[in-house]
């Protein structure tokens, strides 16, 4: 499998497109070798990115301007930019239908829980967002390691789907 160009394109997908998928995107942009360009979308996007999780992407340093909340219908439609790779990050965008992505890309389902659902305190709902942020942050550590030219698809197909299911076999 290989990219158009020595980038990857990767998409996040969440239902909302508020906290996990915003914070793979901004994290997987921030890596200093520019290898993937990462996008975020979700099924029905709610509009606004979560203060938590642009507390944690600010606290880790990484650039927040441009984050949005936007309908994954962007990345279907014509002339969107084709994707190589798409993420699902939530269990409820993952059970339902994708569109057609240009590009015929690879994808995997990459499951964390919802950090905007968690109930508590502030420090509580920062805690949990910097845990399922240090996730999300591992797992895009495992796939950007990986000898994406030189693994044939069936293979890199398992490794992706391994990411998901258990990181610490993938790595």
């Amino acid at each position: 499998m290989s990219g158009d160009s020595e980038t990857w394109n990767v998409l996040f997908l969440c239902t909302g497109n508020s906290a996990r998928s915003i914070m793979a995107e901004a994290y997987m942009n921030s890596l200093p070798e520019k290898r993937f360009k990462a996008y975020s979308a979700g099924s029905h996007p709610g509009g606004t990115v979560n203060p938590y999780a642009l507390d944690v992407l600010r606290t880790a340093r990484i650039p927040v301007e441009g984050l949005r909340s936007k309908s994954w219908d962007e990345f279907a439609a014509p002339g969107a930019p084709k994707m190589n790779f798409v993420f699902t990050v939530c269990d409820n965008a993952a059970g339902e239908v994708c569109p057609i992505w240009p590009g015929q890309p690879m994808t995997a389902h990459w499951p964390f829980a919802d950090p905007a659902a968690f109930e508590g305190s502030d420090a509580e709902k920062r805690a949990i967002f910097l845990d399922v942020f240090r996730q999300i942050r591992a797992r895009i550590d495992i796939f950007t390691n990986l000898p994406l030219r030189s693994l044939d698809k069936l293979a890199l197909q398992k490794r992706i789907d391994e990411i998901g299911r258990d990181p610490a076999k993938a790595s």
